[in-house]
């Protein structure tokens, strides 16, 4: 799954703009760069694999993140 930037939502609800994908400059680890759209609107990086990845938990089985913009 390819991570294009828009408006994607977290499992427990809160939503986050991301602006693409960004690689560390050593290890050219992949990570996705978005920002809180609630809050301090504060600004944040994730492994890609973590935030394509699914979640289990409180009876709820999905993934992590979902594009709705």
């Amino acid at each position: 799954m390819e991570i294009e930037p828009g408006i994607y939502e977290h499992f427990k609800g809160q939503r986050y703009e991301v602006f693409g994908i960004a690689r560390h400059s050593e290890t050219e680890e992949v990570f996705v760069s978005y920002r809180k759209l609630y809050d301090d609107y504060s600004h944040w990086v994730r492994p890609v694999a973590m935030f394509l990845g699914n979640v289990e938990r409180d009876g709820y089985s999905g993934p992590r993140f979902r594009r709705v913009v």
